[in-house]
């Protein structure tokens, strides 16, 4: 395929390592920003950390509201974990291991091994064609998978076909040995297309939204629901917009919560960037 991103995410991996803690933007729960993040979400190609932001999002604001749900949403690094694994079943022994070390932080556990997926009903996994283990953030081209465990079907949204569709097909058949269960894996033609070189992972977030909050999360888990995106519009542009704006009002919230905690050091500038760690009241 066409190189999808004309320094193939390169330029964004050598200004990261330049960065200094105090470069950090916000602290989000288990995600942590940094201005490299915010610079290449007004117009470049997405880090997986903006995606992974993305996710975390999704579920503290929305999905955790819907407390008889059993939908996943697997970070960039999870699932770029299962489609680099040889036998994903290792990954669950890798995981039972590290739960019997008390010495690991659980928030570690977390990152680098899968959630339990034995009563899950869907999972969402943003998919990338970098296939070097050793290169942080690789790749050139974002893409959505689905994946529908109660019906055995794996659903693939590519804004740029053929895109990933490969690499998704080739993750359907790590899952499908991971869980046990058979998986159809359908690439649908009539996903909604970018029109630049920079915009996949903008569009995989915007339809992995609206896939969960307008069809999955809209009818029983037991009730059939169209996983077509046929038809529908994607202002890529607009949706940057909006992740920069739900980014800078969590980092105000932030700032305002430090601002009226009780600090040891009243008046000292914090080096740590403004965190979000427990729910608020907001209206999106």
């Amino acid at each position: 395929m066409p190189d999808l991103h004309p320094f193939g995410g390169r330029m964004s991996r050598h200004f990261g390592r330049s960065l200094a803690p105090e470069d950090a933007y916000l602290s989000y729960y288990d995600i942590r920003l940094t201005r490299e993040d915010i610079s290449v979400l007004k117009n470049d190609w997405l880090t997986d950390n903006v995606i992974a932001f993305w996710e975390e999002y999704l579920e503290r604001e929305y999905l955790v509201n819907f407390k008889h749900s059993h939908i996943v949403l697997l970070r960039p690094t999870m699932s770029f974990m299962l489609m680099q694994t040889p036998d994903p079943r290792t990954i669950k022994v890798r995981l039972r291991r590290r739960r019997r070390r008390r010495r690991v932080r659980a928030d570690i556990r977390t990152q680098d091994a899968l959630p339990d997926l034995t009563n899950i009903s869907h999972i969402f996994l943003p998919i990338n064609d970098n296939h070097a283990v050793n290169v942080a953030e690789g790749g050139t081209h974002w893409s959505l998978l689905l994946v529908s465990i109660v019906d055995g079907v794996a659903f693939h949204y590519d804004s740029m076909p053929p895109g990933n569709q490969i690499e998704a097909h080739h993750v359907t058949q790590k899952l499908s040995r991971l869980i046990n269960r058979p998986l159809k894996f359908i690439h649908l033609h009539d996903s909604p297309l970018q029109d630049n070189s920079s915009d996949c992972g903008v569009f995989v977030c915007l339809n992995m939204r609206h896939l969960l909050l307008k069809r999955l999360l809209m009818v029983r888990t037991d009730s059939k629901v169209s996983m077509s995106l046929g038809g529908r519009k994607v202002d890529a542009t607009a949706g940057r917009k909006e992740m920069l704006r739900i980014i800078d009002e969590f980092r105000r919230e932030g700032e305002r919560r430090r601002s009226t905690s009780n600090s040891p050091h009243p008046g000292r500038k914090s080096k740590s960037p403004p965190r979000i760690d427990s729910p608020r009241s907001r209206e999106c």
